[in-house]
């Protein structure tokens, strides 16, 4: 079993590293960009177990520690 976990800031959380990669890519010709938001992504292998203990055991890994909830927001898509 498969799983992607994408971590992104919240709405109205500044991104400074978006903002910096949306400049550049001004600078470079590419117009029409309104906003970068940059985020991170995981893949992760799991071992055989049941989809609803794997959503469980990766809900809980990124609540401790994938992701930092005050100010991301976290989605888990998980793949048979």
């Amino acid at each position: 079993m498969k799983a992607r976990i994408f971590v992104t800031l919240k709405k109205g959380v500044l991104d400074p590293q978006g903002k910096a990669i949306q400049r550049s890519l001004s600078h470079l010709g590419f117009e029409g960009l309104e906003e970068v938001r940059v985020g991170k992504f995981m893949e992760v292998r799991l071992a055989e177990m049941g989809r609803a203990e794997a959503e469980k055991l990766l809900q809980d890994a990124c609540q401790r520690l994938l992701a930092n909830t005050v100010i991301e927001d976290y989605r888990v898509e998980i793949e048979e």
